[in-house]
């Protein structure tokens, strides 16, 4: 055997089980391909996410960082691409977890395990087969907070982990919180005002740039205008005018609905009947948030109340999006029955797809996935148990760089229901956070001098370590402490 083929075979032995683990979530997203072509669709999100790509201009509900990427993967072989890069996309970032944690000492068998879930769970594969933003807003914003857990961070890494959490809120805006928590976990290690800097301006300028594309398109400098909307439908499920008592001109928005039979904030976003109709022009954004923030200081405990009711979705074992929606209609499972595009939306995926877009079900590989959907998923209350160990465990040992990605993993699961409403993807992203925030507080603080690498083996042979690195002090969880006063170790 040549002397590259025994580099190449040494590592797959220290690694063989997570690349066995690799290869069976390889051909779980095979079934998908095979199985559901050439992809999934949501509702009106998906065509409206196409319709963007083809004509990018910022618009009011969603920035457009999807849409612009399935613009730069068009054109090209059409909705397949898209489907196959979402899906190495995934397990491109189950690999970097893995990589992570096995470099902080955890044995492969450990950190397999750890990063089994963004392996095998069937909503992340779902979601990566879907024309939607979520598998590619969780690997975005997971992969920046990753860039950022090194030992040493230097200014170039910063930016780059300020770039895709920039890139991330440009997919979705909720990726704001992650960049404030990873600008406090940069502060926290002290790592200097170039690196500092390096993160702050790689993660603004994207932002600013693209709020200037809208404030030259619609006069509203920002990233979306509809935030205020979207907090006035939340607020629409308990909103009591009698109580709030607003302005004459914010009083058209007070609900006509009794409290105990209003709808989800949804149908008050979307529906005809909703008062927010009554608004029309550049005002509705404003006057629907200043509604909101009047109902929420009148009734704050209404408020926490309402969005704590949505947020019990969280300890339904299943995956569903409510007890309404029927099995075989359930969009967070793979289908049972093809159904043909409508016809208002036929054009644009169409012409994406350069040829016929309806999902077309072909089996036995369709029906295998299905199959497995009914196990292949980690429950929700398991995860918000896995979540608090992991919080849990980090404040305990005082491991900042668990605490991040627990913390941002606990804001993706409870900010939508505070500012719009509870919906099951937006648990999406929190999967790979948690299961790197709970493998980051298992591991032990690397002691003064210890590799960087792994000495911990998969039972497949030696593992190969660096000299020791000399250090200027006791080093503890990234930080190193010179004359009493804690620095970055890069």
């Amino acid at each position: 055997m040549t002397a590259p083929a025994v580099d190449f075979v040494l590592p797959v032995k220290r690694h063989r089980v997570f690349v066995v683990a690799l290869l069976l979530a390889l051909a779980l997203r095979g079934l998908a391909m095979l199985g559901y072509r050439p992809a999934l669709w949501f509702w009106a999100d998906s065509f409206a996410y196409l319709t963007s790509a083809a004509r990018p201009v910022p618009g009011e509900f969603r920035p457009l960082g999807y849409s612009l990427f399935l613009a730069v993967l068009s054109p090209g072989p059409g909705l397949e691409l898209v489907t196959a890069v979402q899906h190495l996309l995934g397990l491109a970032l189950a690999v970097a977890v893995y990589a992570l944690l096995r470099r902080r000492g955890l044995p492969g068998w450990s950190a397999t395990i750890v990063a089994a879930p963004l392996l095998f769970d069937e909503f992340l594969i779902l979601l990566e087969h879907m024309i939607m933003a979520d598998a590619l807003f969780a690997v975005l914003a997971t992969g920046g907070i990753l860039a950022l857990l090194r030992r040493r961070i230097t200014p170039a890494v910063a930016a780059t982990g300020g770039i895709l959490l920039a890139l991330a809120t440009l997919t979705r805006t909720i990726g704001l919180v992650a960049l404030g928590l990873t600008a406090g976990y940069l502060l926290l290690r002290r790592c200097g005002w170039r690196v500092w800097c390096g993160f702050a301006v790689a993660g603004a300028v994207p932002l600013l740039a693209y709020a200037t594309w809208m404030s030259a398109t619609s006069g509203t400098f920002g990233l979306t205008r509809a935030d205020g909307l979207f907090l006035w439908a939340r607020t629409a499920t308990f909103a009591d005018c009698s109580v709030i008592r607003p302005e004459p001109r914010l009083a058209r928005l007070c609900p006509r609905t009794p409290v105990a039979s209003r709808p989800a904030p949804p149908f008050w976003l979307w529906a005809p009947w909703s008062p927010i109709n009554e608004v029309r022009g550049g005002e509705r954004n404003a006057l629907a948030g200043q509604f909101a923030w009047a109902a929420i200081r009148a009734q704050p405990v209404d408020y926490v109340t309402a969005a704590g009711y949505d947020l019990r979705w969280l300890l339904r074992w299943e995956r569903t999006t409510g007890p309404d929606v029927a099995t075989k209609r359930n969009p967070y499972w793979f289908p049972l029955e093809e159904r043909p595009l409508q016809k208002s939306v036929r054009a644009v995926a169409e012409a994406y797809e350069g040829g016929p877009a309806a999902t077309r079900i072909i089996e036995p590989y369709a029906g295998w996935l299905r199959a497995y959907q009914r196990f292949g998923y980690l429950p929700f209350p398991l995860l918000m148990v896995v979540l608090a160990a992991a919080l849990v465990l980090a404040a305990v040992r005082r491991r900042v760089d668990a605490l991040l990605p627990g913390l941002a993993a606990a804001a993706f699961v409870l900010a939508p229901a505070f500012l719009h409403s509870y919906d099951i993807r937006y648990v999406a992203p929190a999967i790979p956070l948690t299961c790197l925030a709970l493998g980051l507080a298992a591991t032990r603080p690397l002691p003064p001098g210890a590799p960087q690498t792994s000495s911990a083996d998969d039972g497949g042979g030696a593992a190969h370590q660096r000299g020791p690195r000399r250090t200027r002090g006791p080093q503890r969880d990234g930080l190193i402490t010179l004359g009493g006063r804690e620095t970055s170790a890069g």
